[in-house]
């Protein structure tokens, strides 16, 4: 989680944007439930009028109200109208009710919420009193003077009874059903246009739900770009870190992963974090959001149903922890399984021809499908256990869905609620369920990104066994070649014993030092120890009079032309390779190496052969080219130091004199350290040193050692004749 963090850092304000416009969002998506709500409650079953208080009546019906309105209800109504003339309303209201302008009638004033609140209350509980003491009749039917006239039949003790029911009843809601019923009669006496004043609401609150679901799907457009630029700044900068601490590894550090690993690590982690990351800004702080704001809006709209999102929740909670305990654990198993394909199949690859060469293609077959089979069976459990949430989440949304509508019905038939009211809970519930569904997501996703991102941390966090020392030295310029072995020791890692015991050489500027030995001798580790591919375990290895571990490796390797055992190509074409020994070669200079590394046969200077194609890892270029390339790479560089690691073993005997004799005149400055397997190659050599099991058993020209070294006689005699020996 802490590398997460750390990556994201840089990217604090596109995640504040991105977190501003996930609360924008949130907010205008649960008030669209709110809206819709309106338009069920006011727009269809009210036919738009919101308010139970008239906006206008005339004077009968002015006391018809009062009649049934006593003390504290009765000041509230009068206070809340004024009456006015025939003709004098403003503009907006006449043109309403165009009937007042022949005639006058008390207009409400526009009080304030809790005024308005009140004498709607008022007169809701008048209207529904009037109802009661007319034995429930029908306002719609009877309209406003067929209750003025059915009104004034009634006596002061039924008009007493229907305020008494009036006063025992707390169905609020039916009593604002039956005055809003009253009221619209009023309203169409009076010229108003109930039809239009109802189409006039809904296009209003469709209006502005339309404008919310806008501004909503902007915010979530904003929001998602905000997520793929952060995600994809925070991979961007976790490949190159790990490319960047990969090329700093020693071999040993290498092989403390292994390079199937580390390629997952750079590719398949990163992925997983990257997914996080995005999917973490949307949902981590989006489900939090909504959970808190659905419960609120829902207990708004209904208490009594509270039950119902309680125990959706902890159903779901309990669906989450069981699948998070079974699936988690998987998910590190499944990094580790990628690796072993990737190995399996690299190494596959890699070796096709060896694999054909032996007819063993079932065998790798085989291999490889074992590896495929355990990540395959993972993936399914994983898989399988998530295909088999996915349809009990929706079988809880479907009878939450039906328990609302179930529980909803009942309040609605008993007017404690209006059916708005129970169509926006549901969908308040809905997205209280879809919250928690986002929380479990996120449960799944994270631990799966927290075990990619630990993996990429071990990278990370490793520090390099070969690195540069705080206190650097310099060698002031070009090295002159001077290379000294001080009592050198090596082992690999936590090996037991050495691999190189108490070297001690001494290696003049412009000499050329061969070595050879039997196999696993320690020739190729010796002269790998020049560079730093590794350290010294003990002793010391100096540049002209300076320890190489006291240098900065650019500076050190600057002065070394390395032509490593098993030549190494990059895909794209000759010239391409031939720049990585100097960046700035012209193609002069590089015809020129390429011509004393005798690879002028295959790289035609006529035909623009720099252009040729190299495959990746030089496939299309057989190895006895791949080595010429190679040495050719080496000597473009023109360094002061040239180191040879075997790179002779692919070419022919004809071309490996050529090029000996084409090196002696280029190198012959220079100081060469040559690794051979051939006599041949080394004969002419200013000294020779032989090597067993990591010590130095000889030393000398090939005269001298021919009559002092019964280890390179040996050699010698087993490849060449003694007429070649002479």
């Amino acid at each position: 989680m802490k590398l997460i963090l750390r990556y994201l850092k840089p990217f604090i304000p596109l995640v504040v944007i991105a977190l501003l416009l996930l609360f924008a969002q949130t907010i205008l998506e649960l008030y669209l439930p709110n809206y819709m709500s309106s338009i069920v409650n006011v727009g269809i079953v009210q036919s738009g009028i919101s308010n139970a208080a008239p906006d206008v009546m005339d004077a009968d019906m002015m006391d018809l109200t009062l009649r049934f309105t006593d003390g504290a209800d009765e000041a509230t109504v009068k206070n809340a109208y004024t009456w006015v003339e025939a003709g004098k309303a403003d503009g907006k209201t006449l043109k309403a009710y165009p009937a007042l302008a022949g005639k006058g009638a008390y207009v409400r004033k526009t009080p304030d919420k809790a005024a308005l609140a009140a004498v709607n209350a008022a007169v809701s509980k008048a209207y529904y009193a009037l109802n009661m003491s007319m034995g429930g009749a029908d306002f719609s039917v009877l309209g406003p003077e067929g209750v003025l006239a059915q009104a004034a039949t009634l006596s002061d003790s039924a008009v007493a009874a229907g305020k008494s029911m009036a006063g025992e009843d707390n169905a609020s809601l039916m009593m604002s059903s039956v005055a809003v019923t009253l009221t619209k009669g009023i309203h169409a006496s009076l010229g108003g246009d109930v039809p239009k004043v109802q189409q006039g609401y809904i296009l209003k609150i469709g209006g502005i739900m339309l404008l919310f679901s806008l501004m909503s799907g902007l915010c979530t457009v904003g929001n998602g770009f905000c997520g793929a630029r952060v995600s994809a700044g925070i991979g961007k900068k976790l490949r190159h870190d790990i490319y960047t601490k990969v090329t700093s590894f020693s071999s040993e550090d290498v092989d403390a992963f292994s390079t199937a690993t580390l390629i997952t690590r750079s590719t398949n982690d990163v992925q997983q974090v990257q997914q996080v990351a995005m999917m973490g800004i949307r949902m981590v702080f989006m489900a939090p959001l909504y959970a808190v704001g659905g419960i609120i809006m829902a207990l708004r709209k209904c208490a009594n149903m509270s039950w119902i999102v309680a125990i959706a929740v902890v159903l779901l909670l309990a669906l989450q922890v069981i699948t998070f305990k079974l699936v988690v654990p998987k998910f590190k198993i499944m990094q580790k399984l990628t690796d072993r394909l990737n190995l399996v199949a690299r190494e596959s690859l890699t070796g096709m021809l060896v694999i054909r060469a032996f007819g063993n293609e079932r065998l790798e077959e085989e291999r490889f499908d074992v590896a495929n089979k355990d990540i395959t069976e993972t993936g399914l459990f994983v898989q399988r256990t998530m295909a088999t949430l996915n349809p009990i989440e929706n079988f809880m949304l479907s009878a939450v869905t039906l328990l609302i509508i179930w529980v909803g019905g009942h309040l609605v038939a008993r007017f404690y609620m209006p059916v708005g009211d129970m169509m926006a809970y549901m969908q308040y519930v809905m997205q209280i369920i879809m919250a928690f569904l986002m929380i479990a997501q996120m449960f799944i996703m994270l631990p799966r990104a927290l075990v990619a991102a630990s993996r990429v941390e071990e990278v990370l966090q490793r520090e390099p066994t070969i690195r540069n020392r705080e206190n650097l030295k310099t060698l002031g310029g070009r090295a002159k070649g001077h290379i000294e072995f001080d009592h050198v020791s090596f082992k690999y890692g936590d090996a037991e014993s050495n691999v190189l015991e108490d070297i001690n050489l001494d290696i003049l500027p412009g000499q050329t030092v061969a070595f050879i030995g039997s196999t696993g001798s320690g020739k190729s580790t010796l002269i790998n120890l020049v560079p730093r591919f590794y350290d010294v375990t003990a002793g010391s290895i100096r540049l002209d009079g300076v320890d190489v571990r006291d240098l900065d490796f650019h500076e050190l390797r600057n002065n070394i032309g390395y032509v490593p055992q098993k030549g190494v190509l990059f895909s794209g074409d000759v010239a391409t390779n031939m720049s990585l020994g100097k960046e700035d070669g012209t193609d002069e200079e590089m015809y020129r190496a390429i011509r004393t590394a005798q690879a002028g046969d295959f790289i035609n200077e006529e035909n623009n052969g720099l252009s040729i194609a190299i495959a990746q890892g030089g496939e299309n270029v057989s190895g006895g080219q791949k080595q010429r390339l190679s040495i050719a790479r080496a000597l473009i560089k023109n360094p002061p130091i040239f180191i040879f690691d075997d790179s002779f073993s692919a070419l022919d005997f004809r071309t490996d004199a050529a090029l000996r004799k084409a090196l002696y005149a280029t190198t012959e400055n220079a100081t060469v350290l040559v690794v051979a397997q051939r006599v041949s190659t080394i004969m002419n050599a200013d000294q020779i040193f032989v090597l067993e099991e990591g010590k130095i058993v000889g030393h000398g020209t090939h005269r001298e050692l021919l009559e002092s070294c019964e280890a390179y006689r040996e050699i010698a005699e087993s490849q060449l004749s003694k007429e070649e020996l002479a």
